[in-house]
């Protein structure tokens, strides 16, 4: 789950964190009262789920009340196109209004988790304010690594030894160590899966802060945390994937013009490869799941269909929990209820797929059940042709 930048320099200011002053706004008359509270000096920040907000337009620096006030008349409201955004952009309907500060320097900060060592690691460099995917790519050798065992933390000399790395001068280096251990107290005890604060800034007095904040909290382990629940913003998600997580489905919307119905994650990722090899392109990855059952397979097939790009779908299941008689029910059910009239090709293999086979085949659907999964990709392809 994605929060705004506000939410993540919450989060972060209680594990010790400092952040700078900044008050949230969803009017215009909210973002005039913040800038007078902190001074008129401020920087008005479009809060969405997306990088690149300064380049596209959506972080403004003010240095009157005045200034501010324009500003945020400008940017609440407008789409926002970044290159982390859809072509279309992202409607903003809420602002940071934050107090301008001195930056003497800009640097990066990030934890996220090492799947070869399979251990958290904390990144630091002195490239701040860039795409970190940029300098990974030019100059890898600028990106400062510490790994984090498990049950004891990021170390203070360790922190230490990054800050010195970085360029942190002499003076700050313990307030920029202790930043760095608060954030990956943060990081772990809320269960995230990546916290960045890029820039995290190295004021002209010496104080260090975080200017952003990105956090990201692993969906599985929100039942721990019962408050982040309502730090959800489904206006920043595809409107589907909000639709699809009501029903326990896991759906992600893609560009293609073939839609996927699963069960499993991996023959999901197989599926969509196998179209990609047939000539094809999918139009989501969906996995019902093991224990689908008629219901979800009907509300599937209704989010796979409100997908205006989708031209045909490819159900591919392999029949264990989910046993492929019930699978055929629950489809040709949801074809009558919803009237499908696209093309359909079913590939299935496992328990009772001999019931399945009869049921779709007595079902009075010109669905075209494929015999393998090669079959089953050059049929979709085909008919989506």
């Amino acid at each position: 789950m994605k929060i705004h930048e506000y939410q993540g320099k919450a989060i972060l200011a209680r594990y010790g964190v400092p952040v700078p002053k900044s008050i949230v706004a969803f009017t215009v008359q909210e973002a005039e009262a913040a800038a007078k509270e902190l001074g008129g000096f401020v920087v008005v920040k479009a809060q969405i789920h997306a990088g690149g907000r300064g380049k596209g337009g959506g972080v403004k620096v003010c240095k009157t009340v005045e200034d501010a006030v324009e500003a945020s008349k400008k940017i609440l409201g407008m789409q926002l196109i970044t290159h982390q955004t859809a072509p279309e952009g992202q409607l903003v309907r809420r602002l940071l209004i934050e107090e301008a500060l001195p930056i003497e320097k800009e640097l990066y900060l990030g934890i996220t988790l090492d799947r070869v060592t399979g251990k958290n690691v904390f990144m630091a460099s002195s490239e701040g304010g860039m795409e970190i995917e940029e300098v990974a790519h030019h100059s890898p050798e600028k990106i400062l690594k510490e790994t984090i065992e498990p049950g004891l933390g990021l170390q203070g000399f360790q922190a230490r030894n990054m800050a010195f790395g970085i360029g942190i001068p002499a003076k700050s280096v313990n307030a920029a160590a202790k930043a760095m251990v608060a954030l990956a107290k943060a990081y772990e005890e809320s269960d995230a899966s990546l916290a960045e604060i890029n820039p995290f800034i190295l004021l002209k007095d010496g104080r260090v802060m975080a200017l952003d904040a990105k956090i990201n909290i692993d969906d599985n382990a929100l039942y721990r945390h019962p408050d982040f629940v309502d730090l959800r913003d489904v206006d920043e998600e595809d409107k589907l994937e909000v639709e699809a997580s009501k029903f326990a489905l896991n759906y992600i919307k893609l560009d293609g013009n073939i839609a996927c119905m699963v069960n499993g994650a991996g023959l999901a990722m197989a599926t969509m490869d196998i179209i990609k090899w047939a000539g094809g392109e999918p139009a989501n990855f969906l996995d019902v799941g093991g224990g689908a059952n008629e219901e979800q397979i009907k509300n599937a097939f209704r989010i796979l269909l409100s997908d205006q790009a989708v031209k045909a779908v490819l159900i591919n299941i392999f029949g264990g929990i989910l046993r492929c008689d019930v699978l055929a029910t629950g489809v040709v059910n949801a074809a009558r209820d919803l009237g499908i009239s696209l093309p359909v090709v079913i590939r299935m293999e496992g328990t009772n797929v001999e019931e399945g086979k009869k049921i779709i085949a007595e079902s009075g659907f010109n669905f075209q059940v494929a015999d393998g999964m090669k079959d089953a990709a050059e049929k979709v392809v085909k008919a989506a042709q």
